[in-house]
């Protein structure tokens, strides 16, 4: 069955919740139901009725009581005054009425069974023979059409697949979804935390999960220096002036936070660090010798996100990103963004990240309006990242109408052992911000040239990545990121003191480890470990303090045995150098 095909029968299926919906609750206002990736949802206005989880099943029988007389859709086009009879007492069908009859498109209302509904299309030709399985999985808060100034809707999700043998499968996965949710997992080992008086969307990183944050920028940076990249730093708030200069005001300024009026004018908490790191491309005169010039930054950077959209770490409002730019000239531009994406493939390597693949989005040369007013400069640049690409040998695909006002760009989209797919990094060729800021570079011939500007952030933000890595490894991290390396375990109070000695080793060598002293049994011990997903447990008993050694066990259960501490240290650093 085609994603096309799948999709259909999934939004036919938002349909038929909401038939069933009308059905148990008449009153209710319906507003929109689209398929969505390996679903549907459909937002609804209960009114006075509170509609919780355990409401789901008696919708879901009466799914299955009308299924079986939606034989077909049938669609029709009516006129405005049709359509606003139809809806009369529904204020959000009439607010969709209203606008796309001002825009000149077609109303369109499609029936299946006695179920009447305004839609756009796209439906499974005979629903009752093709949904085969569904299932209402959850219900959420939801605010109309986005803008937490609407009201508040009751969202019921829902899923649907051509047999029971899918649909079971794609539960099963939810239920380890669940499992390795970063915020579940984030609690449990320590990550991070929120506070009410801090703000949502504001992360206060704990110790364990600061470990974590320190391993991965050390790591970028090293790797980066590699790469001929030179470290900036730039301030967390700017004038008004300079996001004007940059364009982001005032197109930007509902995603950025509100200004602050000081004695010499308005400043703004960045949403983003480029503007700033030009002003230190442009501080000084550059020439074709000095170019490609690689700045990079772990610069944080603040989103005026609606509290309603907050989302652990995978959505909030302060987040410190893995950023760069790099300028460079025109005939430098394959070769460079070649090189980024080498680097893409290195850094996913590491982690053991094995799908992943490009999405190319470009300009859609029939929407003048929306992009800068160059076909010539469209069409080299493009073509310049469509050639990189190729030679990279990774997968890509292309999207037009998706590029940015001042560029192409590449995404890099990666899908979690969960089934999520998610854009781990963008990648920006921008060929405006040399116009914006006066960005020039002297050439051989001594005329001033423009430079082009590549924006890429390959490990995103802390904040994602983090969570990504969490859901990944299902919280048992790599040696190398692991919070804390080693448990060294006393089986008795005897043994508490060679422990001690034991862990001063471990810790010389530079391995994160600690002593569990508590006056608990070993297989208490054990578990705690194991719970925290902790790499190595080395138990300390009698016959380890006789030889020196600790019997190693890890936290999949395996034993490995008595080992001497030195080879045991030996091991556990080769795997940290080598990030094994």
């Amino acid at each position: 069955m085609s994603k096309e095909h799948l999709e259909y029968i999934r939004h036919s299926t938002a349909h038929l919740l909401a038939a069933a919906v009308l059905k148990l609750y008449p009153k209710t206002k319906l507003t929109i139901g689209p398929a969505i990736e390996n679903g549907f949802y459909y937002d609804f206005d209960f009114g006075d009725i509170k509609i919780t989880d355990e409401d789901l099943p008696k919708i879901e029988e009466k799914m299955r009581q009308l299924l079986p007389s939606w034989t077909y859709f049938e669609g029709r086009i009516v006129s405005a005054k049709e359509a606003n009879e139809l809806f009369a007492e529904n204020p959000y069908k009439l607010e969709l009425i209203e606008e796309l009859a001002s825009k000149g498109d077609a109303l369109r209302i499609y029936k299946a069974g006695d179920f009447d509904d305004l839609c756009r299309g796209g439906h499974s030709e005979n629903p009752a023979n093709e949904i085969g399985a569904f299932k209402l999985l959850t219900i959420a808060g939801a605010y109309w059409r986005g803008s937490e100034k609407n009201p508040m809707l009751t969202r019921i999700y829902g899923t649907t697949f051509p047999t029971k043998k899918e649909l079971d499968e794609h539960l099963t996965m939810l239920e380890e979804a669940k499992k390795r949710d970063h915020r579940k997992l984030g609690k449990e080992l320590g990550i991070f935390t929120t506070d009410d008086l801090v703000g949502p969307g504001l992360i206060l990183w704990l110790p364990k999960g600061t470990i974590i944050r320190e391993e991965i920028e050390t790591f970028a940076k090293k790797t980066e220096k590699q790469y001929g990249y030179k470290r900036v730093a730039t301030p967390h708030i700017a004038k008004k002036e300079l996001f004007e200069t940059s364009g982001h005001l005032p197109y930007y300024a509902d995603s950025m936070f509100p200004p602050m009026r000081l004695d010499d004018g308005d400043y703004y908490l960045k949403a983003m660090n480029c503007p700033m790191t030009h002003l230190i491309f442009k501080h000084t005169p550059r020439s074709y010798r000095d170019l490609p010039l690689r700045f990079a930054e772990y610069g944080t950077v603040y989103r005026h996100e609606l509290s309603g959209t907050l989302a652990g770490l995978l959505r909030v409002r302060g987040m410190s990103t893995n950023d760069a730019h790099i300028y460079c000239t025109r005939e430098q531009i394959k070769e460079e963004f070649l090189k980024v994406m080498e680097l893409h493939k290195y850094y996913y390597d590491i982690f053991g990240i094995k799908e992943y693949w490009m999405r190319l989005s470009l300009h859609d040369p029939n929407k003048k309006g929306k992009y800068f007013d160059n076909p010539k400069l469209w069409e080299f640049t493009e073509q310049s990242l469509r050639e990189a690409m190729r030679e990279s040998g990774l997968p890509f695909e292309e999207a037009i109408g998706e590029a940015a006002f001042y560029g192409p760009k590449v995404d890099f989209q990666i899908k979690s052992v969960i089934g999520r797919e998610e854009t781990a990094s963008t990648n920006q060729l921008d060929f405006i911000a040399s116009e914006r800021f006066g960005l020039k570079y002297v050439d051989s011939n001594g005329q001033e040239k423009p430079v082009f500007v590549i924006h890429r952030a390959p490990l995103g933000t802390h904040e994602r990545f983090v969570a990504f890595l969490l859901e990944h490894y299902a919280g048992k991290f790599p040696v190398w990121l692991s919070p804390v390396q080693v448990v060294v375990i006393p089986i008795a109070n005897r043994h508490q003191e060679a422990a001690r000695k034991a862990n001063e080793e471990l810790q010389k060598a530079n391995i994160r480890s600690e002593v569990d002293d508590r006056a608990e049994s070993m297989q208490a011990k054990i578990r705690q470990a194991t719970l925290q997903k902790v790499s190595y447990m080395g138990i300390i008993g009698d016959k380890e303090v006789q030889s020196g050694g600790l019997s190693i066990r890890t936290r999949e259960g395996k034993d490995e045995g008595l080992v001497p501490l030195s080879n045991f240290i030996q091991k556990v650093k080769l795997e940290i150098d080598k990030k094994i």
